[in-house]
């Protein structure tokens, strides 16, 4: 009965920072710091912790250091509830003590890295990850990382603070194939998004385990609010590129380089061997190897040189874009590669009308004229009915946003 009374005592003064009573009772027992035992397990540093009493946890850890080492029935340490409550001096002292708390795992898996993350802690995070930053490597609950809680708890301080440490884990995957891209779109984080898009190396383009990008993900939710504002971040729509041009493109670049490597042998093939040959002999007029096309019908020869150049040209900085992976990742780049395979893709069009012109018997010189229109009459028809349904799209979308505004803000304002 006497013990209990003391440890009711000790209670009180730890939970209340008295640190007179407290030296007074532990004096009278010196025994019973280390006998005495609250709800739920849990020893003094786990009150004075709990409490936020920064003397009595130095006063406990002078006499019994080993304390800080106990868990309580839940596991937690009292370096677990002082990242929990986000007192750093209580954590600094906890770690003098015992550092290797910092790998203990509560009865959910968590580790106190883990816990400070989830609360955005930043000062103890920071505190925590210098001393050691190994614990932050740890996986919790269906394999996500310390970045997936941060994601998940809103805490975009304490991302940036990790990322500076274990940036490596930007691309990790939980059990789901989720990156921490994945969880920002469902947990509509629109800052989150704008901070991995832009200042980290996270691949948008990544795929979970149902084959869905972050960009796949957000067409599939509901459309509120922030729904354009994600979709401009992972979309690159602020250069007006269609919408899922970039989609479009990841899966149809292997066909496109094939596309352009054909045009640019064709260009290749042609300059060297021109239609109707090249002139075997010298003579006053021409000389052996220059192009009988030349000699014989100059004007379209011309324009088969510009169109044969400016295919071959176009085709090549295509080749180097797709190569250099440029146009996955600039937005500028990907515009790019579609206007110069349109653009390759019409100048060979323009040179086979050329050629067409000159090797066929009785066409005469100005047909070519003729059939540079069809070939540019047809490409403009096809090319245009895609950008006329291009630009319906998004006029389509403008119109739902006009709409969305109107219903939802006008209405309210006024």
């Amino acid at each position: 009965m006497v013990e209990e009374a003391a440890g009711k005592k000790l209670y009180d003064a730890a939970a209340k920072g008295d640190i007179t009573t407290f030296q007074e009772v532990v004096e009278q027992d010196p025994y019973l710091l280390d006998e005495v035992s609250f709800a739920r397990s849990r020893n003094l540093l786990h009150i004075g912790s709990m409490q936020g009493q920064v003397g009595i946890v130095e006063e406990v850890l002078k006499r019994n250091p080993q304390l800080a080492r106990d868990l309580d029935s839940q596991k937690l340490s009292p370096l677990h509830i002082a990242a929990t409550k986000g007192n750093i001096e209580i954590a600094k002292r906890l770690l003098s003590s015992a550092p290797e708390m910092c790998w203990s795992r509560d009865c959910q898996g968590m580790n106190p890295i883990h816990i400070a993350a989830m609360k955005g802690h930043v000062e103890i995070l920071e505190e925590l990850v210098r001393l050691d930053f190994f614990p932050a490597m740890e996986r919790v609950h269906r394999g996500q990382t310390t970045l997936h809680l941060c994601v998940k708890h809103r805490q975009l301080r304490a991302l940036q603070v990790l990322v500076e440490t274990v940036g490596e884990l930007v691309c990790a995957k939980d059990d789901d194939g989720e990156t921490i891209l994945h969880w920002a779109v469902r947990c509509k984080q629109v800052e989150i998004i704008r901070y991995l898009v832009e200042n980290t190396k996270i691949i948008k383009q990544s795929t979970n385990s149902m084959g869905r990008t972050a960009l796949g993900i957000l067409k599939e939710s509901r459309r509120d609010a922030t729904y354009l504002e994600m979709r401009d971040l992972l979309d690159r729509r602020w250069l007006n590129l269609p919408i899922g041009a970039l989609e479009f493109f990841n899966e149809m670049s292997e066909v496109i380089m094939v596309v352009v490597v054909l045009i640019a042998t064709m260009a290749f093939q042609a300059a060297i061997s021109p239609p109707g040959g090249v002139w075997q002999d010298n003579s006053s007029e021409h000389r052996a190897g220059e192009a009988i096309m030349a000699s014989n019908h100059p004007k379209i020869y011309k324009n088969f040189v510009r169109a044969n150049t400016v295919a071959f040209v176009s085709s090549l900085i295509t080749i180097f874009l797709i190569a250099t992976r440029l146009a996955s990742e600039i937005p500028i780049f990907l515009s790019a590669v579609f206007y110069t395979m349109l653009m390759s893709l019409t100048s060979i069009a323009v040179s086979y009308g050329a050629s067409i012109t000159v090797i066929t018997p009785a066409m005469e010189a100005r047909s070519l004229g003729y059939v540079i229109k069809i070939v540019v009459a047809v490409t403009l028809s096809i090319f245009g009915s895609f950008l006329i349904g291009v630009s319906f799209s998004l006029l389509l979308t403008r119109w739902k946003i006009i709409k969305w505004f109107r219903h939802n803000f006008l209405r309210q304002r006024f």
